[in-house]
C-alpha cells in the first residue's frame, strides 16, 4: 500500500490516473472540497453552487455507494491503481488502468466492483475522460457522457424545489395539528414552536410538559426543516382556550434553490400559497384546497 503522501497524489499530482484516484477517494469520504479540486473550473463552480444535499448525492453516485466510506489506495500511475471504499455494509473496489494520453485529453479505464464478488459478474467498466486545464488534469466525462454539472445543478434544483415545497405544506399541516393537540392538553396556545418539541433528556423525570410537549420532531419545533423556515405567532392578546387564534408561515430558507412558494395559514385556519421571493406570505394569496 502507498504511503499517505502517495495516496494523496503527492508523487504525481498531474497524472490523469492519480487525479481520478483522488476524485474517487474524495467521493468515498464525502470530502466535497477535495472532489471539487479534480473538476474543471466550470464544473467546480457549479458544484460549489449546489446544495449540500445535492453535492452529497453526487459524491455517493460517483462511487456507487449509499453511505460515506473510508478510502485507501495502492499502486501507481505506471501500473494499476486500486481504490477501496469501505462502508459498514460493503467494500467497493475501483481499479484504475493505465491512461491513454492524446495531447490535452486522456482516457482512463475504470472498473468498479463489490470486493466480495469474486466472479466479477456485477463489475461495471467505463472509460473516464480527462482534460488538461491550466496545466492540471481534470475530470471531463464518464464514458461518453460529459460531466455537465451546470445542467445537473439546474435539474436537481428543480427536483429539490418540488420536493421541499410539498414537504413544507405537509409540515404546515403537522404544525397546526400539534398546536391544536397542545391547546386540548393545556387549554391554551403554546408560547412558541419550541414548546411542541421532544422532551430534552436532561429534563427531570424525562416527561412531557407544557414547555416540551413531545408533539413535533426537533427540527420542526426549531422552525427549520427541509429547506424551509417556519414562523408561528399568536393573534391578539388572548392565548387561552378555544377562541384564541394564531397564524403560521413557511418561507424557503434559500429562495430559488430550496423552494419558491411561501405558505401562510391565516387565523381562520385557511392555507394560502404564493411566490413572494422568499418573504412571508399573506391571506391575500391563493387558497390551497
Amino acid at each position: 500500500m502507498q504511503s499517505a503522501n502517495a495516496a494523496n497524489g503527492a508523487t504525481n499530482p498531474s497524472s490523469p490516473s492519480t487525479v481520478l484516484r483522488d476524485a474517487l477517494m474524495a467521493a468515498c469520504s464525502q470530502k466535497a472540497g477535495a472532489f471539487s479540486a479534480t473538476l474543471t473550473r466550470r464544473n467546480g463552480e457549479a458544484f460549489a453552487r449546489m446544495t449540500a444535499a445535492a453535492r452529497s448525492t453526487l459524491l455517493k453516485r460517483f462511487v456507487l455507494l449509499d453511505k460515506p466510506g473510508e478510502p485507501n489506495a495502492s499502486g501507481d500511475a505506471f501500473t494499476k491503481i486500486v481504490v477501496h471504499c469501505t462502508t459498514p455494509e460493503l467494500t467497493t473496489e475501483m481499479q484504475i488502468g493505465k491512461a491513454e494520453i492524446r495531447e490535452n485529453l486522456a482516457y482512463v479505464p475504470l472498473t468498479v466492483k463489490d470486493l466480495a464478488d469474486t466472479s466479477d459478474i456485477d463489475a461495471h467498466s467505463v472509460t473516464m475522460g480527462m482534460v488538461k486545464e491550466a496545466g492540471e488534469w481534470k475530470l471531463l466525462s464518464l464514458g461518453l457522457l460529459l460531466l455537465d454539472l451546470p445542467s445537473l445543478e439546474a435539474e436537481w434544483d428543480r427536483a429539490e424545489i418540488k420536493s421541499n415545497e410539498a414537504a413544507a405544506l405537509q409540515s404546515m399541516k403537522r404544525l397546526a395539528a400539534a398546536i391544536e393537540s397542545y391547546r386540548v392538553a393545556y387549554t391554551r396556545l403554546p408560547d412558541s414552536l419550541a414548546a411542541l418539541g421532544p422532551v430534552i433528556k436532561s429534563t427531570p423525570n424525562n416527561r412531557v410538559n407544557s414547555e416540551r410537549a413531545g408533539l413535533l420532531d426537533a427540527a420542526l419545533a426549531d422552525g427549520r426543516k427541509e429547506g424551509y423556515v417556519f414562523r408561528y405567532v399568536v393573534v391578539g392578546a388572548n392565548n387561552v382556550g378555544a377562541p384564541a387564534k394564531y397564524e403560521l408561515a413557511a418561507m424557503p430558507s434559500e429562495y430559488g434553490r430550496g423552494g419558491r412558494l411561501s405558505y401562510f395559514r391565516d387565523a381562520d385556519g385557511i392555507l394560502h400559497a404564493g411566490d413572494h421571493n422568499g418573504a412571508v406570505g399573506n391571506a391575500a394569496d391563493p387558497v390551497i384546497k
